[in-house]
């Protein structure tokens, strides 16, 4: 499970992809030029930063006419949050058999 997740952390590494995720979480299904407006970022950035996502997982595109509109995709982020909570749950683990050994 752990090896599953590893492309969507890598996806969230980079500040322009985790605000890109952000943007798509409050404001639903967006085009490239919403998604670019306010920031320096140029389209060609920003439609390679959406390819990671996808590629990921975390995000799709959708077709409405002739525009391409992005979306968040919040099933691999579960699956990510699944995996943060197996590691929680070995390091718990890990600090109980400590404290059992210290206080023995």
């Amino acid at each position: 499970m752990l090896r599953k997740a590893v492309p969507v952390f890598a996806a969230l590494g980079d500040e322009t992809r985790l605000r890109l995720i952000a943007l798509l979480c409050a404001g639903g299904a967006l085009s490239i030029t919403q998604l670019t407006i306010g920031t320096d970022i140029t389209r060609q950035a920003v439609t390679k930063h959406l390819q990671v996502l996808a590629d990921a997982g975390l995000v799709r595109d959708v077709r409405q006419g002739r525009e391409r509109l992005w979306e968040f995709e919040p099933s691999r982020l579960d699956e990510a949050r699944r995996s943060l909570d197996t590691i929680t749950e070995q390091w718990d683990q890990a600090l109980l058999r400590l404290k059992a050994s210290l206080e023995a």
